[in-house]
């Protein structure tokens, strides 16, 4: 097997801000794998929260060495047992390279991922939409849009300096969009007490359930918060991978498994596992990336009771095409493999 790889730069439509920064682009780096004729792709992207920038990305996906392997299936095989990277190694890269792999293999066995993971169906998933944190007109102004679009499900950010704004904007978001379902995230920004006495007044306007409400790094204080809770708490930055997940299994209402910080499907897979029948359930989520990043995710959609992948949804050009979004419903194509396309390049995966 070869592989190659690309740094390209994906611009946002407009600022997203959340709590602790405001984005306006970001980079990803595309990895492409090579094996009789055939190319599966894998993306990971840059961030800072993450301490993730191109040049480490590119340090770490050169560093992985698959041309040890007789063919893609014994290297995914062994990536599920973390052999194909090194110690150390961010769950970004280890994500980007078994979402390269399972597209290889599934164009080389003429099957969708989802296929290749026990699913009979295509998943279609109602996805969340991101409102960050913007003026109320402005919210309110997209609330309604985003609803006449299709959209479902509307994720509004909080955590600014203060509360009330926040407040104000799930109102307005509410009031121009009384039929969506409503999530709220302030990214870590509150005290315990703030929290105790916001989520009150955001379940009395609908919210449905909230992510991250206290900063990370307390799981204990996250897990009583969500024994008094109105309403159900998801831990997000507090959930990074499986020990996470089995630790706060039973104490939260939620866990938000995103590819890039657990380590790729079948990390995903195993957190799932691990929370079944505890009474915290699985919402997938995601970085803002290209589709190409968002889809092995979207392969995974049906096993999630919150699905938040938008991430593609918020670019000013998305340079890879196959999962939709833009109604509100994400869909994992039929396709061989992840099912994407990069714009104006078109493959034979028979």
């Amino acid at each position: 097997m070869k592989a190659r790889l690309r740094t390209v730069r994906l611009d946002l439509a407009e600022p997203l801000r959340i709590s602790r920064s405001t984005m306006t682009a970001r980079d990803a780096v595309w990895l492409t794998v090579t094996h009789d004729g055939l190319h599966g792709h894998g993306e990971a992207v840059t961030s800072t929260y993450y301490g993730l920038d191109a040049g480490t990305l590119v340090r770490f996906l050169t560093a992985v060495d698959l041309s040890r392997f007789a063919d893609p299936e014994s290297a995914l095989e062994a990536l599920g047992e973390r052999q194909p990277t090194a110690p150390g190694t961010p769950p970004a890269v280890t994500a980007a390279v078994e979402a390269a792999l399972l597209d290889l293999v599934g164009k080389r066995a003429g099957l969708p991922v989802h296929r290749l993971l026990g699913a009979a169906a295509p998943p279609v998933a109602a996805t969340a939409r991101t409102i960050g944190i913007t003026p109320p007109a402005h919210a309110a102004a997209e609330a309604r849009r985003l609803a006449a679009r299709g959209f479902q499900v509307l994720k509004v950010k909080a955590g600014g300096p203060d509360p009330e704004d926040d407040v104000e904007r799930v109102r307005v978001v509410r009031d121009a969009a009384p039929g969506v379902r409503l999530l709220l995230d302030p990214n870590g920004a509150w005290t315990a007490r703030q929290a105790e006495a916001l989520l009150p007044r955001f379940a009395d306007l609908g919210v449905e359930a909230v992510e991250q409400p206290l900063a990370p790094g307390d799981p204990e204080a996250l897990g009583a918060l969500a024994e008094r809770a109105p309403l159900p708490v998801i831990a997000d930055e507090d959930a990074v991978g499986l020990e996470d997940a089995r630790r706060l299994a039973g104490r939260v209402q939620g866990v938000n498994v995103k590819l890039a910080k657990c380590g790729g499907v079948h990390a995903a897979l195993r957190i799932a596992e691990t929370i079944e029948g505890s009474g915290t359930e699985l919402m997938l989520g995601c970085l803002t990336a290209s589709t190409l990043g968002l889809a092995p995710a979207v392969h995974l959609a049906g096993r999630a009771r919150w699905t938040d992948l938008d991430g593609h949804l918020l670019l000013a050009r998305d340079p890879w095409t196959g999962i939709g979004g833009t109604d509100g419903l994400v869909r994992a194509s039929g396709r061989p493999g992840l099912g994407v396309e990069e714009v104006g390049v078109r493959e034979d995966v028979a």
